[in-house]
């Protein structure tokens, strides 16, 4: 039982499980900015689109849908942003031990 409390400090399963937790809501929460804000006034500002997500041009019969691959890449910037500026913002990269 010993050894296996000293590797849950030292190896920080319980920083993770934290931050597995908070990265879920995080996530929720950025995905909702993305979706509901940011992707609506894109898609109007590229040309009336409504929402970035409904952006498409035709090959054929094909649609390539080149607004959903835009906003996907704007949501992961948007939660890789918050993840490093929130890590850093309150001193959690310090919190790691350095391994010798």
């Amino acid at each position: 039982m010993k050894g296996f409390l000293n590797f849950i400090r030292e190896q920080g399963v319980m920083g993770l499980a934290v931050g597995f937790i908070l990265g879920g809501a995080i996530s929720k929460l950025v995905a909702s900015l993305v979706n509901d804000l940011i992707n609506p006034i894109l898609g109007l500002a590229l040309g009336a689109v409504g929402n970035l997500q409904d952006a498409y041009f035709s090959i054929g019969s094909a649609q390539v849908m080149w607004g959903s691959f835009v906003a996907t890449i704007i949501d992961f910037i948007v939660i890789a942003a918050v993840v490093y500026f929130g890590v850093k913002g309150l001193g959690l990269d310090k919190l790691d031990k350095k391994k010798k």
